[in-house]
C-alpha cells in the first residue's frame, strides 16, 4: 500500500477509535475531567495548609513546657517577650511528647545558675521527637530565640568588661541569592508539578490505549479490524494517535485548571507563573512523554490476553514515572550534563524543573531530549507493530 493509503488508513482508524471513545460518555468525562477537577483542589489545599501552618505555628503565641523555670527567670522573661509563654512542665513531659500531646519542651539543667554566674556556658536542652515533622517549626522557633538570647547576653558581658562585642564576631557572613524571581515562584511547582504532570502525561490516555487493543481483543472485535487490508503499522499508528490526542487534551485541561487555581490562590500559589507562554513550554516538554507512554501501553496491551491483565500494568507504570522525582529529592543532580536529557523520565523531570523555574533549556538539551524521546517512541512503535503482526493477537483468551 502506498504512502497515501497508509496515512488514510491511519486517520480512519483514529477517527473510529475517537468516535467509539466519545460514545461512552461516562468514561469519556472521567478520563478528561477527573484530574483537572481534582488537581486544583490539591493545589489550593496545599496552599491553604501552608498558610495555616505559618499562621498557627509561626505568628501565634506559643506555649512551652519548661523544666526548672525558677533556675533562669531572665530567660523565661525573654521567651515571653518573643511570644513564647513558659509553664512548668509536668513530670511525664517526655511521655507526652512521645504521645504527641506536646511538641517540644525545654529543660534548664540544675547547674544552670552556677555556670551562669561563673561565666561558663549554661546548658539548656530542647526535648522533642525529631522524627515527627509536626514539631519542626516549634523546635526551630525555640532554638532561634535561645540563640538570640545567648548572643545578647554574651554582648552585654563583653561590654561590662570594656570589650567591644564585635571582636567576638570576626567574620560577618552574608548571603546573596542569585535565584531569579521566576525561580523563587516556581520552587513549589518544581517539587509537586513535575511528578503530577509526568504521571498524567504518561498514563493519561491509558484507558483508550488498553481498550482499543486488549478490550477489543476480549470483545472479539479486533479480529475484523485485523482482517482488513490496512497495514498493521497504520492500525497501530491510528490507535496511538487517538490515544495521544486524548492524553494531550487531558494535559491541556490540567494546565488550564492550574492556571485557574493560581489565579484564585493566595500566598505562594498566587505568584506562580501560569502564563500561556509557560503552559506552552510545559506542553512541548510533555508531548514526547505522551507519545512514549502511548507506545509502551500499546505494546503491553497487545501482549495482554484480557483487559484486566492490561490494567495490572498501571501500578508499576505509575511508579516508573514517579521514581526519578523521588530519587532527585534524595540525591539532587545538576541539570547541566547532557546525558540526563537522554534518560526517560529523568529528562522530563529536569526539563519540567527548568521550565517551572522560568529558565529556557539550551538548544543542545532540547536536541538530546527530543532525539532520545523520538528514538524510544519509534522503537516502542515498531515493537507494537510486531505484536500486531502476530496471528495470536486476534485470538481472545
Amino acid at each position: 500500500m502506498n504512502k497515501t493509503g497508509f496515512i488514510g488508513s491511519m486517520f480512519t482508524v483514529m477517527r473510529k477509535e475517537l468516535r467509539d471513545f466519545a460514545r461512552d460518555r461516562r468514561t469519556f468525562l472521567l478520563t478528561l475531567f477527573t484530574a483537572p477537577l481534582l488537581y486544583p483542589l490539591l493545589f489550593l489545599g496545599i496552599d491553604k495548609l501552608s498558610s495555616l501552618r505559618v499562621e498557627n505555628q509561626l505568628e501565634k503565641d506559643m506555649a512551652l513546657s519548661v523544666v526548672g523555670m525558677e533556675r533562669a527567670p531572665n530567660l523565661v522573661a525573654f521567651l515571653a517577650s518573643q511570644g513564647i509563654t513558659a509553664s512548668e512542665a509536668p513530670d511525664d513531659y517526655e511521655a507526652r511528647i512521645r504521645a504527641q500531646r506536646e511538641d517540644v519542651a525545654l529543660v534548664i539543667t540544675p547547674d544552670f545558675a552556677e555556670d551562669w554566674h561563673a561565666g561558663k556556658p549554661a546548658k539548656v536542652e530542647i526535648v522533642a521527637d525529631t522524627t515527627r515533622r509536626t514539631s519542626d517549626v516549634q523546635v526551630a522557633r525555640v532554638r532561634k530565640v535561645l540563640e538570640a538570647y545567648g548572643q545578647s547576653v554574651g554582648a552585654l558581658r563583653l561590654l561590662a568588661r570594656g570589650v567591644n562585642p564585635m571582636v567576638a564576631a570576626p567574620v560577618n557572613v552574608g548571603t546573596r541569592d542569585l535565584a531569579t524571581a521566576e525561580a523563587k515562584r516556581g520552587i513549589v511547582l518544581s517539587v509537586i508539578l513535575p511528578i503530577l504532570l509526568m504521571m498524567s502525561a504518561f498514563i493519561g490516555g491509558s484507558h483508550l490505549v488498553m481498550d482499543t487493543t486488549a478490550g477489543e481483543r476480549e470483545r472479539q472485535s479486533l479480529e475484523p479490524l485485523l482482517a482488513t487490508p490496512a497495514p498493521r503499522g497504520a492500525l497501530v499508528s491510528g490507535k496511538m494517535l487517538a490515544s495521544t490526542l486524548v492524553g494531550l487534551a487531558a494535559i491541556l485541561l490540567i494546565l488550564l485548571s492550574f492556571k485557574f487555581s493560581a489565579s484564585i490562590a493566595r500566598g505562594m500559589g498566587g505568584s506562580l507563573d501560569v502564563s500561556f507562554m509557560a503552559m506552552g513550554k510545559l506542553v512541548l516538554v510533555l508531548l514526547p512523554l505522551v507519545l512514549i507512554g502511548t507506545a509502551l501501553l500499546t505494546c503491553l496491551a497487545a501482549g495482554a490476553k484480557s483487559m484486566k491483565e492490561a490494567q495490572s500494568h498501571i501500578v508499576w507504570l505509575m511508579m516508573l514515572a514517579m521514581m526519578p522525582g523521588y530519587a532527585l529529592m534524595a540525591y539532587p543532580l545538576k541539570d547541566t550534563q547532557l546525558w540526563q536529557y537522554a534518560v526517560p523520565f529523568l529528562s522530563q523531570n529536569q526539563m519540567l524543573v527548568k521550565v517551572t523555574r522560568g529558565e529556557m533549556p539550551g538548544a543542545g538539551q532540547w536536541g538530546v531530549y527530543l532525539a532520545a524521546s523520538l528514538l524510544l517512541t519509534v522503537l516502542l512503535w515498531a515493537m507494537a507493530v510486531w505484536r500486531y503482526r502476530q496471528e495470536k493477537l486476534a485470538i481472545s483468551g
